[in-house]
């Protein structure tokens, strides 16, 4: 079977979706057996991972883009039946709105907030999900989806077939089992995420705020900007008491920071799987993070869950981990235990079945 699988959101600026195609497509070229894993547009290696620019030069990612944008203008020439290999299937990303008639077409649903809080995405965001449901979830020979909650999700919201639907994890980057934490002159809880109203970030900085412990913790925050996030970068930009926000930290400077966290902290407001969730989890970091989406299956018992809209709530989870090392412990022994489930070797691995499935 030659499967090509769609590598474009490589050469966009991106955080969650980047991180899966980077891993995915790496562990199916490892674990691929007889089947052929081809990238479009063709990649025999991937170079480190960079959320904040292209993985490929100017000349093959503005084509690769053009030639997406030409296919999706044009449905009644199949542009990408001409210009991709022979191949059994191809894997959508959301950039795609044509793809090649020749193959099975497959794809992955990372979430359904354009949907289901429409207000915390740009009516762009919003018109792009809608199209890529009409045009290829709805007409895909099968998808996957990142866990149970986005398959329901999935099957509730587009009507999709849930025969055709299938649940399989995404996976933790081996470097963050067993990390080694960064020396740090305070002790310090950890938020990581795009700085975007969907991360709730200001109902977290409105129960620091108030905690009696700020002056025995400092709340360190990673993350890139994201849309509509001018007033939240310019409140910690202002340094509130016992808050340092980083800025975008490159990815292998994270498991470290990540693993020399007291706790880790992650009120989102919807999550289609959750990668700092899980990464902490496989970093031993005890976590407090959202009672919503798909965050209490990702989690599982090794997180206190809170209502991420409620400040109080947030702040009393944050002073009742901080005050207590037997919880610290406990959820720490079963966030080891419960990561185990995120390797990117089983995730490749069902992805391969999946794929096989098809035939």
């Amino acid at each position: 079977m030659r499967i090509l699988i769609d590598a474009t959101p490589v050469l966009l600026r991106s955080a969650g979706v980047k991180t899966y195609i980077y891993h995915w497509i790496q562990h199916l070229w490892h674990y691929a057996g007889n089947e052929q894993v081809l990238t479009f547009p063709p990649l025999n290696k991937l170079a480190a991972l960079n959320h904040e620019g292209s993985m490929a030069g100017p000349a093959r990612t503005f084509s690769q883009l053009g030639l997406v944008y030409l296919s999706n203008l044009q449905s009644n020439l199949p542009l990408l039946n001409w210009t991709t290999p022979k191949i059994d299937v191809f894997h959508a990303s959301n950039m795609v709105r044509n793809p090649p008639r020749k193959a099975k077409v497959t794809a992955t649903i990372h979430d359904l907030t354009t949907k289901l809080m429409p207000e915390l995405h740009t009516p762009a965001n919003i018109q792009a999900d809608q199209g890529f449901a009409d045009k290829v979830l709805k007409r895909a020979h099968g998808v996957i989806a990142v866990s149970e909650n986005t398959r329901q999700d999935a099957i509730r919201l587009l009507g999709l077939d849930p025969a055709k639907v299938h649940a399989i994890h995404s996976g933790v980057p081996e470097v963050y089992f067993g990390a080694q934490p960064r020396p740090s002159d305070r002790p310090y809880v950890f938020f990581l995420g795009t700085i975007e109203p969907r991360k709730n970030l200001d109902t977290l900085l409105d129960a620091w705020q108030n905690t009696r412990l700020r002056d025995d913790f400092d709340l360190v925050i990673a993350g890139a900007s994201g849309w509509g996030s001018e007033k939240t970068l310019a409140r910690l930009r202002s340094r509130p008491p016992g808050v340092r926000y980083l800025g975008y930290v490159p990815e292998d400077e994270l498991p470290g920071i990540t693993a020399g966290a007291t706790a880790f902290i992650y009120p989102s407001l919807y999550e289609g799987f959750g990668f700092p969730v899980a990464q902490a989890m496989a970093a031993a970091v005890p976590v407090i993070t959202s009672n919503t989406s798909c965050l209490p299956e990702v989690a599982g018992d090794a997180a206190l869950l809170v209502d991420p809209r409620s400040a109080a709530e947030i702040q009393g989870a944050i002073e009742k981990l901080l005050t207590s090392p037997a919880l610290q412990q406990q959820l720490r022994a079963a966030a080891i235990a419960k990561a185990r489930d995120y390797r990117w070797e089983v995730c490749a691995r069902k992805s391969l079945e999946f794929f096989r499935a098809l035939e």
